[in-house]
């Protein structure tokens, strides 16, 4: 008896010692995947790394009107919207189709700018995202979405992919909370996290080429449609 005694306690030891190690393990894996965005923005390397190397935007997308019409006295535009690939302005990564109200139209988008010490070049580096679509007579509130806030864009799919997955999705969902932590801001070395709209009065015929500078500035520029 004695020593089945003995046996039942060694076996009890060894599963209670394979659950504890069990969970320092499952604690460990949480602990390093709950990491804070301080330590993501202030101390990952790669991260630094994958901004240093933005290439300059420039042209990120186009806008165009598919037809116009007359709804119960009122215009209602139907317009296709495309965002391009970073290295390929031919490569479309997103296309969607909207239709607003009137002919005044306006494109939402959100814009981190990045100071010195974050990019490791120097140089003046800026993300953006897509946020929404609407008209001059609807609330912005109420626009059609785009690019959900918080989900990786369809743009940097691969721009943050030497980092694991968890560290991916904590950037994209922290980085557009910034905007009015202005002590956060400075203490992660960005310059501004900001909206940014852009409207025009669109019109069959022409395309409405979406641009954007190093320093986040976003303009659209309006050029012939050679396919109408």
């Amino acid at each position: 008896m004695a020593i089945m005694k003995l046996i039942r306690r060694v076996v009890f030891y060894i599963t209670a010692l394979a659950c504890l190690a069990a969970i320092a393990y499952v604690g460990r894996g949480w602990f390093y995947g709950a990491a804070t965005i301080r330590e993501l923005l202030a101390e990952n390397k790669q991260l630094k790394q994958a901004i240093t190397n933005l290439t300059l935007e420039d042209q990120i997308g186009y806008a165009k009107v598919i037809s116009q019409e007359n709804r119960e006295g009122k215009l209602f535009t139907n317009v296709k919207f495309v965002e391009t690939a970073r290295d390929d302005k031919l490569k479309k990564v997103l296309e969607k189709n909207y239709t607003v109200e009137g002919d005044i139209v306006h494109f939402d988008a959100l814009i981190v700018k990045f100071g010195d010490k974050m990019v490791m070049d120097g140089k003046e580096k800026a993300l953006y995202i897509w946020r929404r679509v609407y008209g001059e007579n609807t609330a912005p509130e109420n626009g059609q979405m785009i690019e959900e806030s918080g989900k990786e864009p369809q743009r940097y799919k691969d721009l943050l992919e030497l980092l694991p997955e968890n560290q991916r999705n904590l950037f994209w969902t922290n980085i557009w909370e910034l905007a009015n932590n202005s002590d956060k801001l400075k203490e992660y070395d960005i310059k501004a996290v900001y909206g940014n709209v852009v409207y025009s009065k669109l019109r069959k015929g022409l395309i409405y080429v979406f641009k954007i500078s190093p320093t986040g500035q976003l303009y659209p520029e309006t050029v012939p449609d050679m396919y109408e």
